[in-house]
């Protein structure tokens, strides 16, 4: 690795699985050290815990139970991460959950949720990360950054998901409004949209079905890695991305351009 993030601190949410599980990996193998914070500390998809396998490389980390949805647990988050490390250079809102339902078949409860952690869970981290951003000192013309995740299907439509792609809709405004707002307090903030993505996750999204369409549907002859949207973040996690905020850069094989 080239060490690209030598020297930062970043928080990952939803850093136990998938693609956060990616992100914190790639993070701690370019010198971040980084904090997982997720509400389990098991990947969903088996196999050794985010934790075990960054420290088995020889990475920087540590673990933190965080329900995003409570502000109260990202609160304390950001105040261990800085007491511990000294100040937080990127916080990347990365975790959510879906529904599986179209609109009519989607109860109060079920929306509900998946607005509490995807949205709400993102507004708290960025709310709490950019409160601790303000107070620190620049570095290379950054205070800190923040990445949001989207979703392609924060851009079209999100098939038998309502839930899911109204709050990843959000995710790209909320980037775009974060990037504007404080700028001038040299904060970053940009948006990683993801098309299909196999994690190895049981569920909805990986229906056989489900993956023979995005097949057909992506030009790329092979669907996306976790480590496609890893290779992302760290670039804009990087002191390289230099003149980006309010961007979605979209990582989806060429499936939107089609």
């Amino acid at each position: 690795m080239s060490n690209m993030l030598a020297g930062k601190i970043a928080v990952v949410t939803g850093g136990s699985s998938g693609i956060g599980r990616a992100i914190a990996a790639s993070f701690a193998a370019e010198g971040a050290a980084v904090v997982v914070a997720d509400i389990v500390d098991e990947p969903l998809e088996g196999g050794e815990s985010t934790l075990e396998l960054i420290r088995r490389s020889g990475g920087t980390v540590a673990y933190q139970r965080v329900d995003v949805s409570q502000w109260d647990d990202i609160d304390r988050l950001v105040s261990v991460t800085v007491a511990r490390h000294g100040r937080l250079d990127v916080m990347v809102n990365n975790a959510a959950i879906y529904s599986g339902t179209p609109l009519l078949e989607t109860t109060l409860a079920q929306w509900e949720q998946v607005m509490s952690v995807n949205l709400t869970g993102m507004f708290h981290g960025c709310k709490r990360a950019i409160q601790q951003m303000l107070a620190q000192e620049p570095r290379n013309e950054v205070r800190g950054r923040l990445i949001n995740l989207g979703s392609q299907q924060g851009i079209v439509s999100a098939p038998h998901d309502a839930p899911y792609g109204v709050s990843k809709a959000g995710a790209i405004y909320l980037t775009r409004q974060i990037a504007v707002d404080y700028a001038q307090d040299l904060i970053v903030c940009n948006c990683i949209s993801p098309g299909k993505i196999v994690t190895g996750q049981a569920g909805s999204p990986s229906d056989p079905a489900r993956l023979e369409n995005a097949r057909r549907r992506t030009p790329w002859p092979r669907l996306g890695r976790p480590q496609d949207i890893a290779n992302a973040a760290v670039f804009l996690a990087s002191d390289r991305a230099t003149y980006i905020t309010g961007s979605n850069l979209v990582v989806d094989g060429g499936w939107l351009a089609r």
